[in-house]
């Protein structure tokens, strides 16, 4: 009995060490991550992920978890861009760990928003939704700051509204299609709405 008792305690004392060794094998390099980064995305996306072409997204400081998906959506062909699912094509799962990880380093520039009108509609979408088409509001999965929140939804605040416009009606056009949540919410939005809360997010922060 002394001698299972003591095979056992060894056991629980193993496993925990084998457990993080496996952790920090997968933990991401950002090394390596900002040297793939400077391969491959930095020609669209900037040095630091500020994109400064509005048709590219913004990547700085969005959460890894979620640029991890997108790059294996666009690799699958779950998600559909001709130049992404070339860019995705040429990395590993770990080098999308890696970049995503050193993405999230990297602080956001805010951005502004451009048309005041625009901007009071978008508020009152993103802050409380259209309760008689029952559209939530945006904030409601985003935060009220476009934080968003990790692993589940992405952060917005800031972001080009032209890349934003064109996201939203994809969604809502089916083009995009590795989102069902976000497909239903858009297919309720008509282009005016479309262009009001992407101009609203451009200028979160």
């Amino acid at each position: 009995m002394k001698l299972l008792a003591s095979l056992l305690m060894t056991a629980a004392v193993a496993i925990p060490s084998v457990a993080a060794f496996a952790a920090d094998a997968a933990k991401p390099d950002l090394v390596k991550g900002q040297e793939s980064y400077g391969q491959v995305c930095v020609a669209c996306h900037a040095e630091d992920g500020n994109a400064t072409i509005t048709t590219y997204p913004k990547l700085a400081q969005q959460h890894p978890e979620y640029l991890v998906k997108q790059l294996e959506d666009f690799k699958s062909g779950k998600r559909v861009d001709a130049v992404m699912q070339g860019m995705a094509a040429m990395l590993e799962e770990a080098d999308m760990r890696n970049i995503s990880a050193w993405l999230a380093t990297q602080k956001d520039k805010p951005g502004a928003a451009k048309d005041k009108d625009l901007v009071t509609l978008g508020e009152r979408i993103w802050r409380g939704g259209i309760q008689d088409r029952q559209i939530a509001a945006c904030a409601s999965c985003h935060s009220p700051n476009g934080a968003g929140i990790p692993s589940q939804y992405p952060r917005l605040s800031g972001q080009h509204q032209d890349y934003t416009v064109k996201q939203l009606s994809d969604f809502r056009d089916g083009k995009r299609a590795n989102n069902n949540v976000m497909h239903d919410v858009a297919a309720k939005l008509n282009d005016h709405e479309i262009q009001a809360v992407s101009d609203y997010i451009a200028g979160l922060h």
